[in-house]
């Protein structure tokens, strides 16, 4: 797919690492599967991936952690 942020690239199937803050928790997932642009880097998940990313995250915002990295395990 062509990529909507720098609209030159075209999208492959790869390996990123998502960030993402919850209340005062920052969650780093490693080796999580996305569609990464091959001009920009931008990456997309797929809805499944997705929702369980930000599970993931959600769930250690509730445990009041500060700082995890987590590896996606498929």
């Amino acid at each position: 797919m062509q990529c909507t942020i720098c609209k030159t690239g075209e999208t492959h199937p790869g390996i990123t690492t998502v960030t993402l803050q919850r209340d005062k928790s920052v969650v780093v997932i490693r080796d999580v599967p996305a569609e990464i642009c091959d001009d920009c880097g931008e990456y997309y998940l797929s809805g499944p991936i997705a929702s369980r990313v930000y599970a993931d995250a959600d769930a250690t915002a509730r445990r009041h952690v500060e700082v995890e990295i987590q590896r996606y395990a498929a």
